[in-house]
């Protein structure tokens, strides 16, 4: 199963390269397939690259649901 997480666009590098944060993991995304990314933007990214970009309000619910389903699996 592959996943695509929502994480915070916290750095560009150039070269149509950013630093992105999920959670307290930060990695080197391409921004190849979105447009118009700058730092602050959340993005979904799978397989190192940013698929889409969302508005924080949808980010930080989707992130939300994640907790949840943690915690859940966590008291089963």
């Amino acid at each position: 199963m592959c996943l695509a997480l929502p994480g915070e666009v916290v750095a560009l590098l150039g070269e149509g390269m950013a630093r992105v944060r999920f959670g307290e993991t930060e990695m080197t995304v391409s921004l190849a397939l979105v447009e118009e990314v700058k730092p602050g933007d959340f993005v979904v990214a799978h397989a190192g690259f940013a698929i889409t970009k969302l508005d924080r309000e949808e980010a930080e619910a989707t992130l939300q649901l994640w907790r949840e389903l943690e915690a859940a699996a966590r008291r089963a």
